[in-house]
């Protein structure tokens, strides 16, 4: 790549727990002959994602070219956060041939692809493509709206098409992508996969490439290089949002639990099974402290699955904490606090 040539950017969106992080993992680790960097954006103060991904520097994608951006979606923070970050990363000694940004789950990636228009980058970076991951299971469950004959008995009652928030977000998501990954293939089966698919097939506005995918395998040949240029086909990507002044961050809210050390991991994957069926709770992700256990345990759920593993010891304090995410509606931290010291204890 010469000094002239715009680097591209993959943004990879999906929503909340879809694998995004285990995507981006795969990727660094098979490159392709790419440097690579990494930009993650998350929902709520502890980095939980940019942790994951942090372990997995080389050579390839060294540490110092791994960003992460806490409690602020990207495209509301262009000039404080998002244009000085990724010029730090252009004005590397070993410049990225290619730069990877992680959204939140609940980021709208149609704002963040007008933020590539800012005359200090606009000349020195493109969007090569948008990838939006789907968990297969969950899309074949109609899961990425919180209670759907509650939503249609609503809009039948007000005469509209009303949607809530979180079908929004899933999708401006599909609408806004060049390629559309299910993921946890291996969990939906063959029967979920073709739900799954044809959700996705009738939410886009136009043909997109369906994939399915397990553990984020994917070749890196179909993820970057579609070069699509995204930030100049933006009338082809219709959002809910189009012609707001802004997009609403609002209706989700996040906080961080902490807890004590625990004895039993299943007593606490039992705990937050509790909070999604019982408090709508929507994502809980964190590291935790096990009782006689040199390692942290990872802790990773959406909805009412939980998937929890010791992933590697403790550098520092052992600090047990927890990121709740939900609609801002059914936040209720001091009860949620409570429920899961009461179910842990």
């Amino acid at each position: 790549m010469t000094d002239l040539a715009k680097i591209p950017v993959t943004v990879i969106t999906g929503f909340l727990g879809a694998g995004k992080t285990t995507l981006i993992r795969h990727l660094m680790q098979n490159p392709g002959g790419r440097r690579l960097a990494v930009l993650v954006n998350e929902f709520g103060t502890v980095g939980v994602d940019g942790d994951l991904i942090r372990a997995c520097a080389d050579e390839n994608c060294p540490d110092e070219a791994i960003v992460e951006l806490a409690n602020g979606c990207l495209c509301c923070t262009v000039a404080d956060e998002f244009i000085p970050t990724i010029e730090a990363l252009m004005a590397l000694p070993k410049r990225p041939d290619h730069i990877l940004i992680e959204t939140s789950g609940l980021a709208l990636p149609k704002p963040l692809l007008k933020a590539f228009d800012w005359p200090a980058i606009r000349s020195r970076i493109t969007v090569d493509g948008v990838i939006a991951l789907a968990d297969a299971e969950a899309v074949a469950a109609g899961r990425f709206a919180p209670d759907a004959e509650a939503v249609a008995a609503q809009a039948q009652a007000e005469g509209a098409d009303h949607e809530t928030p979180l079908s929004e977000v899933f999708e401006d998501q599909l609408a806004c992508a060049d390629l559309v990954l299910l993921t946890k293939a291996d969990l939906a089966g063959e029967a979920g996969l073709a739900a799954a698919r044809a959700a996705v097939e009738a939410e886009s506005p136009r043909p997109i490439p369906i994939l399915a995918v397990t553990e984020g395998a994917v070749d890196p040949q179909v993820i970057l290089g579609i070069e699509a240029a995204a930030e100049d086909d933006l009338a082809a990507r219709p959002s809910h949002h189009d012609g707001a002044d802004d997009h609403e961050h609002d209706d989700f809210a996040s906080t961080v639990i902490d807890l004590p050390e625990i004895a039993d991991p299943e007593r606490l994957a039992e705990a937050i099974r509790a909070l999604a069926t019982e408090r709508n709770v929507l994502r809980v992700k964190g590291h935790v402290a096990v009782q006689g256990k040199p390692m942290r345990l990872l802790v990773q759920a959406v909805g009412a699955r939980v998937r929890h593993q010791f992933d590697r010891p403790w550098s520092g304090a052992r600090q047990s904490r927890l990121v709740v995410i939900a609609e801002r509606g059914d936040l209720d931290e001091a009860a949620i606090r409570q429920d899961l010291l009461a179910r842990i204890g």
